[in-house]
């Protein structure tokens, strides 16, 4: 019996180490070889450290910035939402003027629609990791795209958001990325790239688990119709696609979709393809987090989300803007930010 139980953990072993080689050998880029496009034409507009998601608003003609710095772990006095003009760089302003002194923002969605009595609203959502816990932040949002905060939410379902999308006035799906957060056991999730992150949903009142099964659960949008919702999985890098009831919010997956990117956040074109920017090299990205100076290339891959068929529309050796987390399409523009960089880079689209 105990060699028997011996060689059981003999091959749970091997396999473990089969499987976090295989894990890491992906994370590391070693598989994914993008050509450079050319960049040369591409436009830094300053913002503050940390442009981490960049969100459009067609309405208002204005880009929503969520920054805040992440290096030192600590908060920052410019942390904050700001807005801007993709045709006026110098237009950068910020509008979270209320937001609490413990605002670290982290993903945000922009959503319009009507109240009960059919005035038109629009709201923004935002995730944000103060010292007290995960929380989400919705703010009414003005014509000039001022801000104002409206309500804090905080539920047991919002184990470890990452990005958020509004899906009405009070409603929303946040990605869980983690399940074991930073612990030593969240260190073998990640190492071993298992599928725990999960999608939660807020019905206004109550917060719950609509879907599971994700390997780092990143980015998360929904199409023009509500009818689909997008996931993507940083380590799995994989685009999950599920048919939504908008009646009930459970979700349904109906593709998985491979993608060679860690994939991030998730922005949807107005020709209804997914525009979704990510980490080359996991490994890279870490370097950089620790030295500014060190480069981490970049990538933006535009995905039909009916096919998963992808094309690379942004790579760089990260001189231009190191391993982007977000890539926005205004009209023949491409706003991509970053996790650490300062700045968001505005390009031309369609050149490449």
């Amino acid at each position: 019996m105990f060699r028997l139980i011996l060689g059981v953990l003999g091959v749970v072993l091997v396999l473990g180490v089969v499987r976090i080689g295989y894990v890491v050998t992906r994370a590391s880029g070693a598989l994914s070889h993008p050509e450079y496009t050319d960049n040369a034409a591409c436009t830094p507009v300053e913002i503050a450290p940390g442009t981490e998601d960049v969100t459009y608003d067609a309405v208002s003609g204005l880009a929503f910035v969520s920054a805040a710095e992440r290096r030192s772990g600590e908060m920052h006095p410019r942390n904050g939402i700001y807005v801007f003009d993709p045709a006026d760089p110098e237009s950068v302003r910020l509008v979270s003027i209320d937001a609490p002194a413990d605002f670290r923002p982290h993903g945000i969605s922009l959503w319009r629609g009507e109240s009960e009595s059919g005035e038109p609203l629009a709201r923004l959502f935002v995730i944000s990791h103060p010292y007290s816990g995960h929380q989400v932040l919705i703010y009414d949002v003005a014509e000039n795209g001022a801000l104002s905060h409206l309500q804090t939410v905080s539920h047991d379902a919002l184990r470890s958001p990452n990005d958020i999308v509004g899906v009405g006035p009070e409603q929303f799906y946040a990605t869980n990325d983690v399940y074991f957060g930073d612990t030593p056991m969240g260190y073998l999730e990640a190492f071993l790239g298992l599928p725990l992150g999960s999608i939660s949903y807020y019905d206004g009142q109550e917060g719950r688990i609509v879907a599971e099964g994700l390997a780092y659960a990143n980015g998360i949008n929904i199409n023009a119709d509500g009818s689909e919702l997008y996931a993507s999985g940083f380590i799995g890098r994989t685009l999950h696609v599920f048919d939504r009831d908008a009646d009930t919010a459970e979700l349904n997956r109906t593709a998985r979709y491979p993608v060679p990117l860690g994939l991030d956040n998730i922005e949807v074109g107005p020709d209804g393809d997914l525009y979704i920017a990510g980490n080359v090299s996991v490994f890279d990205f870490l370097a950089h987090q620790k030295d500014p100076e060190a480069r981490a290339p970049a990538q933006a891959v535009r995905v039909d989300p009916q096919t998963g068929d992808w094309t690379t529309v942004f790579a760089d050796s990260g001189e231009a803007i190191d391993s982007p987390s977000v890539a926005t399409r205004v009209g023949d523009q491409l706003l991509l930010g970053a996790v650490f960089d300062s700045h968001v880079l505005v390009c031309p689209y369609g050149a490449n």
